[in-house]
Formats: structure tokens, C-alpha cells, sequence
């Protein structure tokens, strides 16, 4: 494809930027796979490869969507289930015996559950990851430390999930969020096994480095959007507030942009959802295994 020149000889002058053919203030992120017109990401409806605009879809074949059916396709249900576990979770540590809300102690779920590769509990037991308590690797990340901690975090997973999740689909979304939640577990066990760690916030981080490799993708520039500056202020945040998980801020953010990566590079070889899927269950799985390992190393000495 040519560029096209200044016609006085000077420079090569850029094509504009294309536009949303719904939303001429935004800029298009890709075009539809049926009509070619261009279309931001507000207007990416999830096809089976692809994306269509909503004229395409309201009108393909013999089926024709309503606006009902429509709203229920790009209703986030994944985001709203992912809030209701934490909070369900925050609840349930909260009337077992847990004091969250003041002095920042666990109930039943929050000392059974929270990430650690060794711990002791109050009869002199040995728990943890490295103790066969393997469960922790995703339960911490369903665990808040109180009602401020709970609220950021899912005000946080609802912005950025009603987003990611309209235009990724459902199961890339969740793949994604497991994905990056045990990246984040990865980290701590690897490089802070010690501690005691609860929150959702190394999956949100994950959310973030997959919205930022998404709009790379699609042509998006996510220092314009504002996504690569979130990013930044809330890493500040992390090294400048004390008592965060900095390692599992940065291995979740760091786990859910290579996932990313991952996943949209299969599926634009092989135009195949399946394929990708089956790429981010494999990262999963070699994170666990991941995590298994690193606890055992650092309860190596405690064994011995």
C-alpha cells in the first residue's frame, strides 16, 4: 500500500486515522468482518471470527436480533459473577469470624484461604501452599482485608470488565482474568512467599495489561486513551502505599499483557476462539504448577 506525499514534494504525509462510522469523535479500532466499515470499540460485537457492527448483526441471515436480545449479548454477566463471589467471600469470612472491618483479622475463609506458601496456625499446624493446601493459589485472590480494599477492587473489575468483556466475549474474558489472577499468585510465592496476601487487584492488573495490549492490537493508542496512564499512577500507588502486594500487582499486570499477547496471535493465525482458549489454559496450567513449585522451594528448609 502506497503513502500518499505532499503535493509540493515535501514530506510523506500519514493517512488520517479512520473513524467510527457510528461514533465520529471515536477512533475505529478495527473494521467489521462482514461490511468493512470501521467501528471503535464500543461498537465491536464478538463474532465467530472476528467482530461485526451492530447494523451487521441486527441483519445477518435470516435471523434478526432485537434490541432486547441485543442488550442481553453485551450485558457483562462474567463481570457481575466475578463481584458477586468477592463480595459473597467477604461476607461469608466476615460472619464466620472474621473482623475485616476493624482490626483487619480473617474468619474461617480468610485463614484457610488466604495466599501463603507457609503458615502456622493457632495449634501449632503447619498450613499453606507448600503444605499440600494448593487451593490457596486461587482462593486469595477472592479474599478482601476489609470494605475499602472489597470496594476499590470491584469498582475497578466493573469498569474494566463491562469493557473488556463486550468486546473480548465471555469465555476469552474469563480465561484472561484466571490467567492473570495466577501470574499474580506466581509472583508472591516467588518473590514474597512469606506473606500473607488477599485481593483481587493482581487479576484487575491483569485487566489492565490486557486492555493495553488490545488496543495496541486494534490500532488504539493506549497513552491517548488514558489506559497506559492509569496503568502508571496505579503502580505509583503500589510502591508509594504501604502493605501492597507489589509483586503481585506486577506479576498480574505483567501475566495478564502476555496472555494477552498470546491469545490474540493464535487467533489471528488460526481464526480459531478454540485455539486461543486453549493457549491461555496452558499458561494457567504452567502456572499453577508454577506456584506449586515455588512454594516448595521456599519450604524446603522448613521440611528439612
Amino acid at each position: 500500500m502506497s503513502t500518499p506525499h505532499d503535493p509540493f514534494g515535501g514530506q510523506p504525509v500519514a493517512p488520517p486515522p479512520q473513524v467510527c462510522y457510528r461514533h465520529p469523535d471515536r477512533r475505529a479500532g478495527v473494521s467489521c468482518q462482514r461490511c468493512g466499515r470501521p467501528i471503535c470499540p464500543s461498537c465491536m460485537v464478538q463474532a465467530s471470527v472476528g467482530f461485526h457492527c451492530p447494523d451487521c448483526v441486527q441483519t445477518s441471515g435470516a435471523q434478526v436480533y432485537d434490541r432486547a436480545r441485543l442488550a442481553r449479548m453485551a450485558a457483562p454477566y462474567a463481570t457481575y459473577t466475578l463481584i458477586a463471589i468477592n463480595v459473597a467471600v467477604f461476607l461469608i469470612d466476615l460472619f464466620s469470624g472474621g473482623n475485616v472491618l476493624r482490626g483487619g483479622s480473617f474468619g474461617v475463609l480468610g485463614e484457610r484461604g488466604a495466599l501463603t506458601a507457609a503458615i502456622q496456625y493457632r495449634d501449632g499446624e503447619l498450613g499453606g501452599v507448600a503444605f499440600g493446601e494448593w487451593w490457596r493459589i486461587v482462593t486469595g485472590g477472592f479474599l478482601h482485608a476489609g470494605f475499602m480494599h472489597l470496594a476499590f477492587n470491584m469498582y475497578a473489575l466493573y469498569i474494566l470488565g463491562s469493557q473488556l468483556e463486550g468486546v473480548l466475549g465471555r469465555a476469552k474474558f474469563v480465561m484472561l482474568y484466571v490467567t492473570a489472577l495466577l501470574a499474580g499468585s506466581f509472583a508472591v510465592l516467588l518473590i514474597d512467599p512469606r506473606a500473607v496476601t488477599v485481593g483481587a487487584s493482581g487479576a484487575i492488573f491483569g485487566l489492565f495489561g490486557v486492555a493495553f495490549v488490545f488496543q495496541r492490537q486494534t490500532g488504539i493508542d493506549p497513552w491517548r486513551s488514558g489506559v497506559g496512564a492509569l496503568i502508571g499512577i496505579n503502580l505509583v500507588l503500589t510502591f508509594a502505599i504501604p502493605g501492597i502486594s507489589i509483586s503481585g500487582h506486577i506479576g498480574g499486570l505483567v501475566g495478564g499483557a502476555l496472555a494477552a499477547l498470546a491469545v490474540f496471535e493464535i487467533e489471528e493465525r488460526t481464526r480459531s476462539t478454540a485455539a486461543s482458549l486453549a493457549v491461555c489454559g496452558a499458561m494457567s496450567a504452567a502456572l499453577v504448577l508454577g506456584c506449586l513449585w515455588a512454594a516448595q522451594q521456599f519450604a524446603h528448609p522448613l521440611l528439612g
